[in-house]
């Protein structure tokens, strides 16, 4: 389960272009920060709080190991045939992560 931020500006891109080095740092810093929203109270749903638990970070990797991760971020069926809506969780520390993504996407490309 993942997203990938689109940078229409090609932000990204250019910083990466110009040093490998402060695009890693800074890709690191917004996924350390998108690790740590979803570990911080609300940043995860909890019911047993094994979901929150699940939460690893590898470098510029965010993500879930518990299998149901998928069904309560994207919604699921239930076995009588209703339908249990999705709490994106994940997407919404995502988009809370976009403007301070392309910001320091932008300082870092300042120092040139």
């Amino acid at each position: 389960m993942g997203f990938i931020i689109t940078d229409v500006n090609d932000l990204a891109g250019e910083l990466q272009r110009l040093s490998q080095l402060r695009f890693d740092a800074v890709i690191l810093k917004n996924m350390t920060q998108i690790y740590n929203r979803g570990k911080a109270d609300g940043g995860t749903p909890v019911d047993t709080g094994q979901l929150r638990l699940s939460l690893t970070q590898s470098q510029d990797v965010v993500g879930y190991t518990k299998d149901y991760a998928p069904h309560v971020e994207y919604g699921h069926r239930t076995v009588n045939g209703g339908y249990v809506q999705g709490q994106l969780f994940l997407k919404h520390n995502v988009d809370a992560q976009k403007p301070i993504f392309e910001e320091d996407l932008r300082k870092e490309l300042r120092r040139f």
